[in-house]
C-alpha cells in the first residue's frame, strides 16, 4: 500500500504541473530595444596649431595688351616660255608680285584707333616688250575714333596714298616700242584729312560719313604735263592743289564660306565745287585658301576719277601665290 500511495502522489504532481499557466518573464528584454543615448560616444574635441607662414613677395607685373596686330605677306610669280616652232602661237613672259598688308587696332574703353597700311607691287615683262607693271600701290589709313553709342563713333582721319615706281603710256614708232612716264612717285599722291560720323553695326562692315574732308593732291614732277596734260587737277607750274569735299568711305570683310574671304572697300569723294563729279574707286578682294601658305586672290578695281582720264579705269588679276598671314 505504501508504495501505490508514493505513485498516487507523484501522478496527481506531474498532472498539476501540466495543467498550470506557463508564465515567461520579459521583462530582461525590454533593455534590448532601447537606443542608444546621445553623444553616448566619446568624441574628442580637435587640438587646433596655428602657425604663421611667411608667403614671399612674389611681382607678377601683369599688364593689359589693348593693341591687336595683323600681319599679311604674298609673293605671286608666273612664268611662260616657248620653243621657236610651237606652233600654237604664244610669247616668253614672267612675271613677280608681292603684297604686304599691316593692320593694328588700339581699343581702350570709348577710344579705338585704327592704322592700315597696304604696299603692292608687281612687274611683267614679255619677250620682245618693254617691262610693265602690274600692281602699284602705298596706301595708309588712320582712324581715330570716339563711341557715341552701340553702333556709332566720332571720328578723325588721314590718309596717305602714291605709287613707288614710274608708270607709262606706251606707243610703237617705226617697230619700236616707246615709253612715256606719266606717273611716279608723289605725281600723284594724295593726303586726305577727314572728320564725321562712323557706323559700325558689327566687325564686318563699317561706314566713315566724312562730312568735313580735305585732299591735297601732289604732283612733284612739274614737267609731267608736258606728256599727260591733265595732271591730275593741279595746275601747270604749281606742285599741288586743295579740295573740301564730302567723302564716304566703307569696307566689308568676311569669311563667305569655309576658305573663302570677301573684302571690299568703297571711297567716295565729292568736291563742294563740282558735285557733278564725283570721284569714285571699289576694290573687290576674293580669297581662296588652298593650304596654311598657298592662296588664290582675284583682284577687281573700278576707278573714275577726271582729273585722271574721262572714262572709268578698270583693272583685274588673278595670282596664285604664298600668301603667310600672323597671326595665323
Amino acid at each position: 500500500m505504501g508504495k501505490w500511495y508514493i505513485l498516487s502522489v507523484l501522478i496527481f504532481l506531474s498532472f498539476s504541473a501540466l495543467c498550470q499557466e506557463v508564465k515567461t518573464d520579459t521583462s530582461q528584454l525590454n533593455n534590448l530595444k532601447e537606443y542608444p543615448k546621445k553623444n553616448s560616444l566619446p568624441v574628442r574635441r580637435p587640438v587646433l596649431q596655428l602657425q604663421q607662414v611667411q608667403i614671399p613677395d612674389l611681382k607678377l607685373d601683369l599688364k593689359v595688351n589693348y593693341w591687336r596686330n595683323w600681319v599679311t605677306f604674298g609673293v605671286n610669280m608666273n612664268q611662260a616660255s616657248f620653243s621657236n616652232n610651237w606652233k600654237n602661237g604664244g610669247v616668253n613672259s614672267i612675271a613677280i608680285g608681292t603684297t604686304f598688308n599691316y593692320k593694328t587696332d588700339y581699343t581702350k574703353e570709348n577710344i579705338n584707333y585704327v592704322s592700315e597700311v597696304i604696299l603692292q607691287y608687281g612687274k611683267i615683262k614679255n619677250k620682245g616688250q618693254l617691262q610693265r607693271k602690274s600692281s602699284d600701290r602705298i596706301y595708309w589709313d588712320n582712324k581715330l575714333g570716339l563711341k557715341l553709342s552701340e553702333s556709332w563713333n566720332f571720328f578723325g582721319s588721314l590718309n596717305f596714298e602714291s605709287q613707288f615706281d614710274r608708270g607709262f603710256s606706251y606707243k610703237t614708232v617705226n617697230g619700236i616700242e616707246e615709253a612715256t612716264t606719266i606717273s611716279r612717285f608723289m605725281s600723284p599722291g594724295y593726303l586726305t584729312e577727314s572728320v564725321g560720323f562712323e557706323y559700325k553695326p558689327d566687325k564686318y562692315f563699317w561706314l566713315r560719313i566724312g562730312t568735313g574732308t580735305a585732299r591735297q593732291t601732289f604732283v612733284l614732277d612739274k614737267d609731267l604735263y608736258k606728256a599727260f596734260p591733265k595732271n591730275y587737277g593741279v595746275d601747270t607750274g604749281k606742285v599741288f592743289r586743295n579740295e573740301l569735299a564730302f567723302q564716304l568711305v566703307s569696307s566689308y570683310e568676311r569669311d563667305v564660306m569655309q576658305n573663302l574671304t570677301l573684302k571690299s572697300r568703297y571711297t567716295m569723294f565729292a568736291n563742294y565745287e563740282k558735285l557733278r563729279s564725283i570721284d569714285q574707286r571699289l576694290d573687290v578682294t576674293l580669297i581662296a585658301k588652298v593650304n596654311k601658305l598657298i592662296n588664290v586672290t582675284v583682284t577687281g578695281v573700278a576707278l573714275y576719277d577726271d582729273d585722271a582720264d574721262d572714262r572709268i579705269q578698270a583693272s583685274q588679276t588673278l595670282a596664285l601665290g604664298l600668301i603667310y598671314k600672323f597671326p595665323n
